[in-house]
């Protein structure tokens, strides 16, 4: 299953290893894509989006659905 969130604050490619580091610990991803130009994330597996929005905002960064 593939889900896409909404992620404020990256501005380069750190942020966005940083971001999808943040989102592969969360249990049941399979894999996680952020790309910062169009302010979002994609990720594979079956975990639930309220935790993949905590993961990302504890990585300091704006995650909404």
């Amino acid at each position: 299953m593939s889900q896409t969130i909404t992620v404020e604050g990256m501005t380069c490619g750190h942020c966005e290893q940083t971001v999808e580091e943040a989102l592969e610990d969360v249990d049941g991803v399979t894999a996680a894509t952020a790309d910062r130009e169009r302010e979002s994330a994609t990720i594979e597996g079956s975990a639930e989006t309220d935790a993949l929005v905590s993961a990302v905002t504890e990585a300091g960064y704006d995650a909404s659905t």
